[in-house]
């Protein structure tokens, strides 16, 4: 009989973030990937876009960014500080406030549009989201698109060891707790909020990649790495947990895993397919249509 050992996840690297840039007039956002060439070392993951915080004065006319296309992959929003409206061309529309999350699958094409929700434009406010995307395996990429609004009493919360705080399961299972996002492949994505000196364990698939996001506070990673505000660590693909400590103030932390899609990447503005070929024809299908506009 084999003995399966325990072991921790070492971290590859931290990274601020590579590029500083508006989408839209609505979403001043810090990009941690692909800026940083992390796309290998974090696959699924394609991008993570992290959107403020910033406050936002009074406006009737809501800002954000207007019709746009994709195909290929998932976005996914999860929104810490104010509101923000979708809406597409499958008809789906919804809106996401704090400790809400949107979670929209492209695949074979969808248009769309993210504004201030806009009530909350009108009174003004502060901002703060994060967006990842998410590869889709090719045998995916031309799925029927899907959307999902999961409200914040959707999210299960977990109690983390030590009374260190609690962990909300977005995607993947903790314990009992199994978050409600439907997902095509593997994916662990946890909300993660840590009391001021405080430590705790997460387990995390062993052969998963693994990040750890920090919104806010300093954390310390296995006892030897900080990670401060808007750094990203990148952890081994190795290894089953990872160790947190949050030092001097209270942490807000999203941590993302999942099981890498190893397959070839061809992007192309808000397409992401297997090869260039594929690209050519998502944008001739946006150009005529086929994917839908808003009306």
């Amino acid at each position: 009989m084999t003995i399966q050992t325990a072991t921790t996840k070492g971290v590859r690297g931290v990274y601020r973030p590579g590029s500083t840039h508006m989408v839209g007039d609505g979403f001043p956002v810090r990009n941690l990937f692909p800026s940083n060439e992390l796309d290998e070392q974090l696959s699924p993951f394609l991008m993570l876009d992290y959107a403020g915080p910033q406050y936002f004065p009074p406006t009737d006319h809501p800002r954000g960014v207007g019709e746009h296309p994709h195909r290929g992959f998932e976005t996914v929003t999860i929104v810490y500080q104010g509101r923000v409206a979708h809406r597409d061309s499958g008809g789906n529309a919804g809106v996401i406030g704090p400790g809400d999350v949107q979670w929209m699958t492209a695949a074979s094409g969808v248009v769309h549009e993210e504004l201030h929700e806009r009530e909350w434009a009108k009174q003004g406010g502060t901002l703060q989201m994060i967006q990842l995307w998410v590869n889709l395996p090719a045998q995916f990429k031309m799925s029927p698109p899907r959307y999902q609004t999961i409200l914040v009493h959707d999210i299960p919360a977990v109690a983390l060891e030590n009374d260190a705080g609690t962990l909300r399961v977005i995607a993947g299972q903790v314990g009992g707790a199994k978050g409600p996002a439907l997902t095509f492949t593997p994916v662990e994505l946890y909300d993660v909020r840590m009391r001021a000196g405080r430590e705790a364990e997460l387990m995390l698939p062993a052969g998963h990649h693994a990040g750890v996001f920090v919104l806010s506070g300093s954390v310390t990673l296995n006892g030897t790495t900080s990670v401060g505000e808007a750094d990203l660590a990148v952890l081994d693909v190795d290894g089953d947990r990872t160790r947190l400590r949050a030092e001097g103030q209270d942490a807000t932390i999203l941590v993302m895993g999942g099981e890498p899609i190893r397959e070839p990447i061809a992007r192309y503005g808000p397409f992401v397919m297997n090869t260039r070929q594929e690209l050519v024809q998502a944008v001739d299908d946006y150009r005529a249509g086929r994917m839908g506009h808003l009306s």
